[in-house]
């Protein structure tokens, strides 16, 4: 009994420094707020229904691999070397003709204005067209593993790059004193209003050009982020802190978010901006998974469809999502984590 109880004592010591370190590594690598849990996933899992039944006989047998694994980019960008700015780009680091001076292609973007500097403001249009060209070839290869995996990131990514937020430098408000702003357009204000949103667009596209309808999509997007800052801005005027913000107990800690009367009010002057904006994602991440396996020949994914995950393909991913823990954290095994 006492083994016991000092093992789960070690676990809650781990928990509470995992959750303190967690929370200190984001504020020092200037963590970016992103789309929920919820919204991720939802979004990969409606796009496999917007696939022909060529594809989804594929698609649908994994649906839920496809949803579970649309946050895995989130839960390894602090932890993989190159990953955080595939998530988004500050456009306006580059002026006011950011979207005219910016080549569509990375090749000629590195040699215009050097690596370096690219990944340090965000490299997500580009990111997403090699996403989509890995696809191509993974469907070539028919490796059903890579598909999967590719396919799931890849809707990340995409619906990253339909966030208004992701598109600036001033990412969660705190150039203009609104820090949380980002968190209440992506992840608040779907939680309280998405059962009531309209995401089906209908069946998938192929993209002639994918290029230029992943920028176009990066314009859309960016054109929002003066509405979201600036309504929030002016409704924030109306109300007092007392009225603006709420507490909430989730999973049994009491927690500080925007009130249910003052979301429901930005919603209003949003006019269905977030959902306009998940809808899209929804519709681009089929029309690049359906590009890619046009691309690629159209092969005959249903002999992949018998993909079955084994408990040791179970135990490598894991191991691979705890190897991501253990680099944003630096932790080093115990004694007793450690196989003879």
């Amino acid at each position: 009994m006492g083994g016991l109880k000092r093992k789960f004592q070690i676990f809650l010591n781990r928990l509470s420094l995992f959750a303190l370190l967690l929370l200190l590594s984001l504020v020092s690598f200037g963590f970016r707020p992103h789309w929920g849990f919820w919204a991720h996933r939802h979004i990969n899992r409606l796009a496999v229904y917007r696939l022909p039944p060529e594809m989804l006989v594929f698609y649908k047998k994994h649906i839920g691999y496809l949803a579970d694994n649309a946050v895995n980019p989130d839960q390894r960008r602090y932890a993989v070397v190159g990953e955080a700015e595939r998530h988004y780009i500050d456009l306006d680091v580059y002026g006011d003709s950011a979207l005219q001076v910016l080549p569509l292609y990375w090749s000629a973007a590195k040699e215009k204005f050097g690596e370096d500097s690219l990944r340090k403001h965000g490299i997500v249009p580009w990111y997403i067209q090699t996403a989509t060209y890995q696809l191509t070839e993974a469907f070539q290869a028919k490796d059903a593993r890579r598909i999967l995996r590719i396919s799931a990131d890849l809707g990340h990514y995409v619906a990253d790059a339909h966030v208004p937020l992701h598109t600036t430098r001033n990412y969660n408000g705190q150039l203009t004193g609104q820090e949380g702003i980002h968190g209440f357009w992506e992840s608040r204000l779907p939680e309280l209003f998405a059962s009531h949103f309209e995401l089906w667009t209908g069946p998938a596209t192929y993209i002639e050009h994918p290029a230029r309808a992943i920028w176009e999509a990066v314009a859309r997007t960016h054109a929002a982020t003066d509405t979201v800052l600036l309504l929030e801005r002016q409704l924030s005027q109306e109300f007092s802190d007392d009225r603006k913000y709420s507490y909430e107990t989730r999973n049994g800690v009491l927690v500080r978010t925007y009130s249910a009367e003052f979301s429901r009010k930005y919603h209003q002057l949003l006019q269905g901006q977030v959902e306009r904006q998940m809808r899209a994602s929804v519709r681009m991440v089929a029309d690049l998974w359906y590009t890619a396996w046009i691309n690629a020949g159209q092969p005959d994914l249903a002999p992949l469809s018998e993909l079955r995950f084994t408990e040791e393909d179970k135990k490598q991913e894991a191991a691979e999502q705890q190897g991501w823990l253990r680099r944003l954290l630096r932790v080093r095994p115990e004694a007793d984590d450690i196989t003879p």
